[in-house]
């Protein structure tokens, strides 16, 4: 059973930066494409970023393009999201997910860590 476990959310002021970890474990990392999605308070969840099972190939929602940056690290089983000039409406609790399919990458899914980002 594939499990997926995020880290690294936490209280940060506008402008400032993060980076979320998730580790995976209970099967073949580079099986996975990986992704994070996440959902605000009242709204719907959607995705954030998407990279392939090297990690050539990423993809952004558009309000994160040039602020975050999707990776992941194939000898430790982890991914990565760096977040770099956050704002207020990047709220949200963060999800880490995985899957067989580039454009649809989360049969997995972990159990989320909060982003408060204060104005």
């Amino acid at each position: 059973q594939v499990q997926l476990s995020e880290s690294g959310g936490r209280l940060v002021q506008a402008g400032g930066s993060l980076r979320l970890s998730c580790a995976v474990s209970g099967g073949t990392f580079t099986n996975y494409h990986m992704a994070w999605f996440r959902q605000a308070p009242g709204k719907e969840r959607e995705f954030v970023a998407a990279t392939n099972w090297s990690g050539s190939i990423t993809r952004y929602r558009d309000s994160v393009k040039g602020r975050f940056t999707i990776s992941r690290d194939n000898t430790e089983n982890t991914a990565y999201l760096q977040m770099n000039t956050l704002k207020p409406e990047d709220t949200a609790v963060y999800y880490c997910t995985a899957g067989s399919s580039l454009s649809r990458p989360n049969d997995y899914w972990g159990q989320g860590t909060q982003v408060t980002v204060s104005s």
